[in-house]
């Protein structure tokens, strides 16, 4: 049983205003759930039912007013943001749009002045192909009129010219008879592809043997001396053409000597005519020199001889290239040797006194 006093005190009007104010707040604060629930699903702060002093409803009534003034808030400014982003994109669009359309008109003015410049103008709108097309030949054959006309003009003042000054006349007609003189062109093979193909063991050749190269039928022969000292023969009938110089992959006679180029010289046969003592003509193969643009040059019965140019060798002939000590003597099997045997019994001879 309870206290008569405690039943006492609950009957008394400030706790029946008490409970009446409890009812209130617990009638309001299901009312903001179900609005709430309603419009997001939040739910409202935790422990706000259960405070029943007034200074405990105060603090936390603000708190939710504030974040239902945030939730409220964000949509609007979403809406404000995409209003103002769509509003940016809508004049950008129209500056591009504003900016093309200035663009056509500028090149449409100037089609317009470059049109007037010329003499003609742009076909109207309205016009047919027919009519076009009638424009355009009327336009071209004025100008062929126009250019005609001029080219007349210019005939008739040059025939006037040439009517006061029949030397003047005279003088081009002389310049155009030494233009017709004029060496007709040469469409024959310069040979510079195939200076760009000849090689031989990856060495472009400098040389290329003419047409008229042969192998000789007589055996040739170089016999070298150093210091009147001889040296072993060398039998050069067996090819067309022999390749001289510093170069050994790819010359046939090897010069050491520094003072020579890589590829010196060339001794080449060549079938040439020639008349007999009878006055008939005949041909016959013969030894020719010539040098590959070296730069001590080659030497020839010791005269320097001129590049690029064929000299013709006989019996007995003496070779030099550049500064080397080396002379070579060119005879064949049917020469006299008598000499060249006299200088090696000589040289035996030195070499037996000084022994």
């Amino acid at each position: 049983m309870e206290a008569p006093g405690r039943r006492r005190a609950s009957h008394s009007p400030q706790a029946q205003r008490h409970r009446v104010r409890v009812k209130r707040e617990g009638a309001a604060s299901r009312q903001r759930r179900s609005s709430s629930g309603s419009s997001g699903g939040s739910v409202s702060p935790p422990g706000h039912c259960q405070s029943s002093s007034p200074g405990h409803r105060k603090q936390h009534s603000r708190p939710e007013g504030k974040w239902k003034r945030e939730r409220h808030d964000h949509p609007r400014r979403d809406h404000a943001e995409r209003r103002h982003r769509d509003r940016s994109e809508g004049n950008e669009h129209r500056r591009k749009k504003n900016g093309d359309r200035e663009r056509h008109r500028e090149w449409s003015d100037r089609g317009r002045t470059h049109s007037k410049r010329n003499g003609g103008s742009h076909p109207e709108a309205g016009m047919s192909g027919r009519e076009r097309e009638a424009q355009l030949l009327s336009t071209q054959q004025g100008e062929r009129e126009y250019y005609n006309e001029r080219r007349r003009q210019n005939r008739s003042q040059c025939q006037l010219l040439n009517d006061e000054n029949p030397e003047s006349n005279d003088s081009q007609a002389n310049s155009v008879n030494a233009a017709q003189v004029k060496e007709e062109p040469n469409f024959e093979l310069s040979g510079a592809l195939v200076e760009d193909t000849n090689t031989f063991r990856g060495v472009v050749i400098k040389y290329n043997e003419p047409p008229e190269s042969r192998i000789p039928r007589k055996r040739w022969r170089l016999y070298p001396f150093k210091n009147d000292e001889p040296l072993p023969v060398m039998h050069i009938h067996r090819q067309s053409a022999y390749l001289l110089g510093r170069q050994r992959r790819v010359v046939d006679i090897p010069i050491d000597h520094p003072s020579c180029s890589k590829q010196h010289a060339v001794l080449q046969y060549r079938l040439v005519e020639f008349t007999r003592t009878d006055g008939t003509p005949g041909r016959r193969v013969r030894p020719y020199i010539i040098d590959l643009g070296s730069a001590n040059g080659t030497y020839l019965n010791n005269q320097r001889i001129e590049s690029q140019r064929y000299y013709e060798l006989r019996e007995k002939d003496l070779l030099k290239f550049g500064f080397s000590s080396r002379e070579y003597v060119i005879l064949h099997d049917c020469s006299d040797t008598a000499e060249v045997d006299a200088k090696e019994g000589q040289n035996e001879e030195d070499e037996g006194v000084e022994s």
